[in-house]
């Protein structure tokens, strides 16, 4: 038993240790993408934000790509909320969805409107990596959970509808990106176009409830100061 427990402390401090500094180096990877506005990140000014060597963020994660990734790792806490949703509705669902990632994106802008202009950037092989299947699937799959409660009318074809909502959410966080729109009106926007969008591709009985949705999302984009 002691000789396993003195086999066993190193190990385990050493891990302690490296997981230490992947926290230390996501953290400072984090404040320098919101500080300089620019995702590629010098490996050299994150080494010393982060108080390690300049190996050591390579040695543990890999590459630079690798430590965008886990900076963005906040994916997990996303679908805790999600998850959280109490909504059986599938359109408050799919609302739900919007409203969480609107709330990550204002709670932290400098950092959020920083990733958004690299994902604009179709030579940076960062959008690949964040516009993968997975992240099409998940939004597909509540489009398709509201053609199967009926929401959708039946002639219109699922993917179409979310390659457009798709298009208007890109769209519009391209305005916030370039300061066409501010943190206030972000969310009001993205939920305006995808009101007005479903809507248009609604069944008879759901043109009534996501009317009530364009009207709330335009009186909130009317306000003072908003429009």
């Amino acid at each position: 038993m002691r000789v396993e427990s003195a086999a066993e402390t190193p190990v385990s401090r050493r891990e302690a240790g490296k997981a230490e500094r992947r926290r230390r180096i996501i953290h400072a990877a984090r404040d320098l993408i919101r500080e300089t506005g620019n995702a590629g990140l010098s490996m050299r000014a994150l080494a010393a934000r982060a108080g390690v060597s300049l190996a050591t963020p390579y040695n543990l994660f890999g590459s630079k790509r690798a430590i965008l990734l886990s900076v963005l790792d906040d994916i997990r806490e996303y679908l805790d909320r999600f998850n959280q949703l109490r909504a059986i509705d599938p359109l408050e669902r799919l609302f739900g969805a919007l409203d969480i990632c609107i709330d990550f994106y204002v709670a932290d802008p400098e950092f959020y409107r920083t990733i958004w202009a690299a994902l604009f950037d179709p030579s940076d092989e960062f959008r690949s990596q964040i516009f993968n299947s997975r992240r099409a699937a998940f939004w597909e799959g509540l489009v398709n959970d509201a053609a199967k409660a009926g929401v959708i009318a039946p002639e219109v074809d699922t993917r179409l509808l979310f390659k457009a909502l798709d298009r208007s959410f890109g769209a519009t966080m391209l305005d916030w990106v370039t300061g066409e729109l501010n943190h206030d009106q972000l969310g009001p926007a993205i939920r305006h176009a995808y009101a007005l969008i479903l809507k248009g591709a609604a069944s008879p009985d759901w043109r009534g409830p996501l009317e009530v949705r364009i009207l709330q999302s335009q009186a909130a984009m009317l306000q003072p100061g908003h429009a």
